[in-house]
């Protein structure tokens, strides 16, 4: 784009003047912003880089209560600066890289929470600095049709056809899911009613009760969009799952089946590619012909998992991906964006039609007939940022090839990882990873007749260690169950998202869950031994 002459307010002389001064009143836009940005910029490196010495870790040892204490007294005692030093800022940055989990560091392997790309990161500057807004074009030009490029590039790597297929930026799969059911809900309900439901409302449509069909595997947020979609939680039917948790699909068709005999309406069968735990991708074309016999909509939460369609080696997973009528995406997980990089697409555009909005301060429509393109109609919220400029940077810097490599680097963590837990004596593997997670727990060595194989023991001892290792600042493991009733279901979970671990740090990660698994067991018995001294 040229360089333009700045004209008005934030370019002019006043602005620049109270840059060189050092204002804290400087804003970061306009010709001037950049100079105002470059010293504060300077103090938050300067404090990251504190922060994270002094932390010396994934976290900073303590319990919540040391965390709470230190962010209050802190926060408390950092007062506004008379003069142009940016106290503020440097103390509380500081504060906030010593006490945040660093997703960089080996020994942090929790959750979905990737390390992001530093040009990912630059990018987002850029946008803050801006401030962009997607609600209209004439606050976001560029971007409006930035966002409208890439999302036609993710729509034909999901395999629809970009010029049918529709999307916008979210906040995460949360969102995505949601608005993903809400289109089911629409169209399938109001097919059936024979009106628009997004404007009659739920409780007058027709007398059959509407039913989401999902793993149990599936993602919360499942249950969490049917309530506020005023269809309730309990619409919501859970399929089991096989032995590798995806989702069995000789019990979808029964319970399909079911909802036809009790003359239910199944809107929408929502099939999970990288479950959360375990990163199970449910069987896509099964699920897809299913959802097709019995008129409901197939949504597809790719947000672990889409993250295979970058590498060659693991995009057959998703074999089948392109029939689902709606997909979520998030690439600040396997694509290495920070929060928020989410993504929804249909299949076809025309099954967004209950979103459409016309605001007449934002998209009226002689604009739109003008050629000034909105974006309103495509997403649940109004004021929305432009994170598809990062993607897009990351994207055009890496390209698939190279973020390909980096889920491939991370699916090989996840393999060796595996085999390490399957040749140590005091650890079980549950299942062989699909994607880059694998799940896992300590077994107690303790074995005499007291204790034995004890499911009870091995839960609380698995979950002991996962805060042992937080409080003492060495580890951020995660912790899940299993499927089913009874003890002897807690796991411990690595997810691997940081294409710099080698799997030599992993197996020394996995050798402090096991020192940190050994100590809970002495300070158990140390424990039962007061007791029974004290008796």
């Amino acid at each position: 784009m040229p360089r333009q002459t700045a004209r008005h307010g934030g370019g002019g002389a006043a602005t620049g003047a109270r840059a060189r001064t050092g204002s804290h009143t400087a804003l970061s836009g306009g010709i001037s912003g950049p100079d105002a940005l470059a010293p504060l910029i300077a103090t938050v490196l300067d404090a990251l880089s504190k922060g994270a010495k002094t932390r010396g870790g994934p976290l900073a040892p303590g319990r919540p209560e040391d965390a709470a204490a230190a962010v209050a007294e802190v926060f408390s005692t950092t007062t506004a600066a008379t003069g142009d030093s940016p106290a503020a800022l440097d103390r509380l940055t500081e504060l906030l890289a010593h006490g945040s989990a660093d997703p960089a560091d080996p020994h942090c392997a929790a959750h979905l929470h990737c390390p992001p790309l530093a040009v990912a990161v630059a990018a987002d500057l850029a946008v803050s600095a801006l401030n962009p807004s997607q609600d209209s074009w004439d606050q976001a030009p560029a971007a409006t049709v930035l966002e409208s490029l890439l999302l036609r590039e993710l729509a034909a790597l999901v395999g629809y056809d970009a010029d049918r297929a529709a999307g916008v930026l979210t906040s995460g799969g949360t969102e995505s899911n949601l608005m993903g059911l809400m289109l089911a809900r629409d169209r399938v309900m109001g097919a059936a009613a024979g009106r628009q439901i997004e404007l009659t409302g739920v409780r007058r449509t027709l007398g059959t009760r509407p039913r989401i069909l999902a793993s149990a595997a599936a993602h919360f947020s499942v249950q969490r969009a049917a309530a506020l979609l005023g269809l309730g939680e309990d619409a919501v039917l859970s399929v089991p799952v096989d032995h590798q948790h995806r989702m069995d699909t000789d019990a979808l068709a029964a319970i399909l089946d079911g909802c036809a005999e009790r003359g239910e309406l199944p809107i929408a069968v929502v099939a999970t590619a990288g479950t959360t735990d375990t990163g199970a991708v449910d069987p896509l074309r099964a699920c897809a012909a299913l959802a097709a016999e019995h008129g409901a909509w197939l949504h597809v939460d790719a947000a672990y998992g889409g993250g295979a369609l970058l590498s060659d080696r693991l995009a057959p997973l998703l074999d089948g991906l392109a029939l689902a009528d709606s997909v979520s995406l998030d690439w600040h997980k396997l694509g290495w964006q920070p929060a928020a990089a989410g993504v929804f697409l249909v299949r076809e555009s025309e099954t967004y039609a209950s979103l459409a909005r016309r605001a007449v301060y934002l998209n009226p429509a002689d604009d739109e007939e003008a050629g000034y393109p909105s974006l309103l109609g495509l997403s649940l919220r109004t004021t929305r940022r432009a994170d598809a400029f990062k993607m897009a940077v990351t994207l055009r810097t890496l390209g698939r090839e190279g973020l390909g490599r980096l889920v491939d680097a991370c699916h090989d963590l996840a393999v060796a990882g595996a085999a390490a837990v399957r040749q140590h004596p005091c650890l079980e593997l549950h299942a062989e990873p699909v994607l880059t997670t694998f799940v896992f727990r300590y077994r107690p060595v303790d074995g005499d007749e007291k204790h034995g194989d004890d499911e009870h023991r091995s839960d609380e001892i698995n979950a002991a260690l996962r805060r042992r290792l937080l409080r003492e600042g060495r580890a951020v493991v995660g912790r899940t169950e299993l499927p089913g009733d009874g003890p002897g279901r807690v796991r411990l979970k690595l997810t691997l998202l940081n294409p710099h671990t080698t799997a030599e740090d992993v197996e020394r990660l996995l050798a402090v869950v096991v020192a940190a698994g050994r100590a809970e067991e002495e300070a158990q018995a140390e424990a039962e031994a007061e007791v029974e001294e004290a008796w």
